[in-house]
């Protein structure tokens, strides 16, 4: 198989071969449903190989390909009528520039837009009646001729737009005074993004221009752009369309299944490749259906497969280097008031990250705004792929979610940064840790807990006390995805255990141990104490106090259960230490 990683021509992957998913079928629902439609996913998920499909099926001038790139595929069965009916022209803002002043930037739009009608030009030469006028100032000017000459012909224009919103989404996301007055100038009155969205809408209305499809990441741009641009229909949560872009399982499972075959592996070992692809790659849910299927990213599934067939091997680093920037996403989070303590929330997953309704338009004013709320954070992380719909509350509110380790990495490494800011701190943490799981002895790493976190977590801004942010200060210091498969509350029994490192399958040959912990706390006033009286207590006094023993004997109880499902599920392979952590305060740990 050819995996085409990194290709999103439709036309390529058709022709040369590759590796396709078809999602055709759902061609002829989206013509029923209108024609100005705006399609949000995360990026690089897909959006422009779905444009780049429309193209071609809707493209006059590649009727004689009709049967070589479609006859195999589910539309090709069933062709619409519209197939090769129309003049198609793309535009991609994810190429405009977002620097320089707001006449530049403005500059950028209209050049980026005369070089897409120049193309437009050069590809139906032969089809136009009369050559199209390009406007080096003004690129509003070049559409109107282009739809002047699209109007002398038998056939409409398809407007396809790509990433409508990734250079204002860069303008909104710098939070400089400059950044707004940048945006304002090309979104307020008549600003040039404004004009151009006008422009379009007033082509449709008898001038030429029949059917608008537009892709982006979020509605950031939508509500400044409401008194130019209110004719669009966003899809991007019906049910039907959850997996317009994404692989669902069975679909990996089958591919992964023949790169087993290659590599002569037998079928639990294709099992296996399963397992570790879901959980890291798995777990996107766009529509709040309940029986919604959750979807793979596809060119994190993509990154996976090429390498595996390649090598019949796991790619050590699981996060593609090109999902990382999603790390700007979270940063942003980070610096907002009460940023940080929404991280710490979302990767404790208690309290549940919940709102009534995902925010769908806001315009750079929230963006910029001193105080965001939990739902425009929520809501922010959701669109950007970083949190996902989960479920509902017993009260009806959405319920979100991370949607699996790769996404989860990228929180702990933030939140990593908040915590210990100090790079030479978090050097010295990764080297108590590799003492640790060469010894087994937490108490080194213990005590870099009680020395660096619990002064942090005694900060005002984070409010949770109790055995959650103990877990956090553990899960920060031992994340380790390219050694192990780690989670936080694994589901094991019926009951959730805190944390959980089962080493990865081809990390067996090393010296590394499967993990378990279960963390319990104590408050101080539960054993009528000050904080300097804890801290003057030896460890051998701490673990006396008659609270802390009953933590840790229901700990014991815990582990006991947890050890016992791991071993049925693992087997011989499982080299398990468990760990009972019980912290006094924030101010001393013991464990056993």
């Amino acid at each position: 198989m050819k995996f085409p990683y990194g290709i999103s021509d439709f036309y390529q992957v058709i022709t040369e071969g590759y590796f396709y998913v078809d999602r055709t079928g759902a061609i002829p629902l989206l013509e029923e449903l209108g024609k100005q439609l705006l399609f949000l996913r995360p990026r690089r998920f897909g959006k422009s190989l779905l444009l780049t499909t429309l193209a071609n099926y809707y493209d006059v001038a590649k009727a004689g390909e009709f049967a070589r790139l479609f006859g195999q595929l589910a539309i090709g069965r069933n062709p619409t009528p519209r197939h090769n009916q129309y003049f198609v022209m793309r535009w991609d803002f994810s190429l405009v520039a977002a620097y320089g002043s707001a006449d530049e930037i403005a500059q950028a739009l209209h050049d980026h837009v005369n070089a897409r009608i120049r193309d437009f030009a050069a590809s139906y030469r032969q089809l136009l009646p009369q050559a199209i006028e390009i406007n080096p100032r003004n690129a509003i000017a070049s559409f109107q001729s282009a739809l002047t000459a699209v109007q002398q012909t038998p056939h409409k224009l398809y407007l396809l737009i790509d990433e409508y919103d990734n250079f204002a989404n860069e303008l909104a996301m710098g939070g400089q005074p400059t950044g707004k007055e940048r945006y304002d100038a090309l979104l307020r009155g008549e600003g040039a993004l404004k004009t151009l969205f006008k422009a379009v809408k007033g082509a449709a209305s008898g001038f030429g221009l029949d059917r608008v499809f537009i892709t982006g990441v979020s509605p950031i741009v939508l509500s400044d752009l409401t008194s130019g641009y209110n004719v669009s229909e966003t899809i991007s949560g019906q049910p039907e369309f959850n997996d317009l872009c994404g692989f669902r399982e069975e679909e990996i499972a089958a591919t992964l299944r023949q790169i087993a075959a290659v590599c002569r592996w037998p079928a639990e070992r294709a099992d296996e490749a399963l397992e570790m692809v879901r959980t890291f790659y798995n777990g996107y849910r766009f529509t709040t259906a309940a029986d919604a299927e959750r979807v793979y990213n596809p060119t994190l599934a993509l990154y996976f497969c090429k390498h595996f067939q390649r090598t019949c091997s796991y790619p050590e680093n699981m996060l593609d280097s090109n999902l990382a920037m999603d790390r700007g996403k979270i940063a942003y989070i980070a610096s907002l008031p009460g940023g940080g303590q929404m991280l710490l929330d979302i990767v404790n997953g208690a309290p549940p990250v919940a709102l009534s309704a995902l925010a769908d338009r806001f315009g750079v004013e929230d963006m910029l705004a001193a105080v965001k709320d939990a739902p425009f954070m929520a809501s922010f992380l959701t669109y950007f792929g970083v949190l996902t719909f989960a479920g509902r509350t017993p009260t009806g509110r959405l319920t979100l979610d991370v949607p699996n380790l790769v996404v989860r990495k990228l929180y702990i490494e933030r939140i990593q940064d908040l915590l210990l800011p100090d790079k030479r701190g978090q050097d010295e943490g990764r080297q108590i840790v590799d003492q640790f799981l060469l010894t087994g002895d937490l108490e080194p790493l213990s005590a870099f807990v009680e020395q660096r976190y619990f002064k942090v977590f005694d900060n005002r801004d984070y409010r949770w006390a109790n055995e959650l942010t103990v877990k956090t200060a553990f899960l920060t210091l031992l994340f380790n995805d390219i050694a192990y498969i780690m989670d936080s509350e694994p589901a094991l029994a019926r009951t959730y255990a805190d944390l959980t490192l089962i080493v990865r399958p081809e990390m067996r040959q090393y010296q590394l141990p499967d993990l378990l912990f279960e963390f319990k706390y104590v408050a101080l006033a539960d054993v009528e104490l000050s904080r300097e009286q804890a801290r003057a207590l030896s460890a051998a006094e701490v673990r006396t106090l008659a609270p802390v023993q009953a933590k840790l004997t229901a700990a014991r109880a815990r582990l006991a259960g947890y050890r016992q499902v791991l071993q049925q599920r693992y087997g011989e392979r499982l080299r398990l230490r468990s760990y009972a952590v019980v912290a006094l305060g924030f101010d001393r740990l013991t464990w056993e």
